[in-house]
């Protein structure tokens, strides 16, 4: 297998883009990502999307988009493992390259969301979930999440302003975002006093839908062409699925896919978790941001909070998460997460995250889940070569 370093990167704001289709908010990303490789031209290009057929009645987007950038004839297709689509779509993308079956690939995302009304998009968010005895039964993709903390707040004894931590850093670190959704600072008090969506998930627990595409470019790391741009490398590309639906696992509240693909990515990298500079973990809610915490090994289990009470995820801190707001302050475009995280991360790594910039970072992680913890990916960057 060829090792494989990303060359170009290209963003959207998450917004409510009612001015663009959605192959034209994807379209923006995929450019500016052959800009900042200085390319013009590539092999293949995966598409992450979870909602497509559903929110914007287009299916077979991966030649619609193709074409779309002046691609027509490029090996295409869409990559879809509900909210982890955009990890996905990166990940088979580091795996062509890797095989040497492709040079040149570009992995791509999008979500557009917004131009659904709120109650089709909640019943395209619940398609994540198990459709036979989750779904049927009227169990919404938040009322699942709120489950697990109830639940996680009985087993370990915590109260819920404990979380407040998590939104505070992610909305604190989205102030310098100029692609992020929410650009508003929150506090504590505004965390505990914020409206009950799902007992116990509150407004502010919640991360914030919209539309956004990101993309990146691929190259096998032995060819590199030359360009401003320094060398990242994929060192670590791993996936892993439990049960759909929650109620099946054998512990609701420790995510197995998130501890298998990461132990798998720490393999692949010869690290440990001690090793990594910064997290861009899935915060959809507060309780996926301490699961994911636990599972990958920067805290012990029923311990995550204590890690943003102690001011341990700030860029300063021991492990940085959501560098530049996550899902909940950034913004979360489903499909398209996965690659936001991977693009936040090689900012990080270039030195380009501006007032966000963790101090001498060189191994970043991120993390994708799909539902609930059923579809879980871990990708391990670095810029030391």
């Amino acid at each position: 297998m060829r090792k494989v370093a990303v060359i170009g990167i290209g963003q959207t704001r998450i917004a409510e883009h009612w001015d663009k289709s959605l192959k034209e908010l994807v379209g923006d990303a995929i450019l500016d990502a052959l800009m900042d490789a200085q390319i013009n031209a590539f092999d293949a290009l995966f598409i992450g999307n979870m909602m497509s057929a559903s929110a914007n009645q287009q299916q077979n987007i991966g030649a619609y988009i193709s074409d779309w950038v002046g691609a027509r004839g490029t090996e295409s297709m869409r990559v879809e493992s509900a909210c982890s689509s955009g990890s996905a779509a990166f990940r088979a993308a580091v795996l062509a390259v890797a095989s040497n079956e492709i040079d040149f690939a570009v992995a791509a995302a999008v979500e557009k969301m917004t131009d659904s009304p709120g109650a089709e998009t909640t019943a395209n968010l619940a398609t994540a979930a198990d459709a036979d005895w989750e779904v049927s039964h009227g169990v919404s993709f938040i009322a699942l999440n709120a489950l697990i903390m109830q639940r996680y707040l009985h087993e370990y004894r915590w109260d819920h302003s404990s979380f407040a931590g998590f939104s505070v850093n992610a909305h604190e670190n989205a102030m310098n975002n100029p692609n992020a959704r929410l650009h508003i600072p929150i506090t504590k008090e505004k965390y505990n006093r914020s409206p009950v969506i799902c007992d116990p998930i509150t407004l502010m627990d919640a991360s914030s839908i919209g539309d956004g595409a990101a993309a990146v470019v691929l190259v096998p790391f032995d060819s590199l062409i030359v360009n401003d741009n320094k060398t990242i490398t994929v060192i670590g590309s791993a996936a892993a699925s439990d049960t759909i639906s929650v109620h099946s696992r054998a512990d609701p509240l420790w995510l197995s896919a998130a501890e298998k693909s990461a132990k798998q990515a720490y393999a692949q990298a010869g690290i440990s978790p001690t090793d990594v500079d910064l997290f861009e973990y899935h915060d959809a809610f507060t309780i996926m941001a301490v699961l994911s915490l636990e599972a990958s090994g920067f805290a012990e289990r029923g311990k995550a909070p204590k890690l943003a009470l102690d001011n341990e995820i700030q860029l300063s801190g021991r492990i940085p998460v959501a560098t530049m707001g996550g899902l909940k302050a950034r913004g979360h475009p489903v499909g398209a997460t996965g690659m936001y995280q991977i693009v936040e991360i090689i900012q990080q790594l270039r030195g380009h995250a501006g007032k966000n910039q963790v101090a001498g970072a060189s191994i970043g992680m991120a993390q994708n889940i799909g539902g609930s913890g059923s579809n879980i990916i871990t990708h391990i960057l670095s810029n030391e070569c």
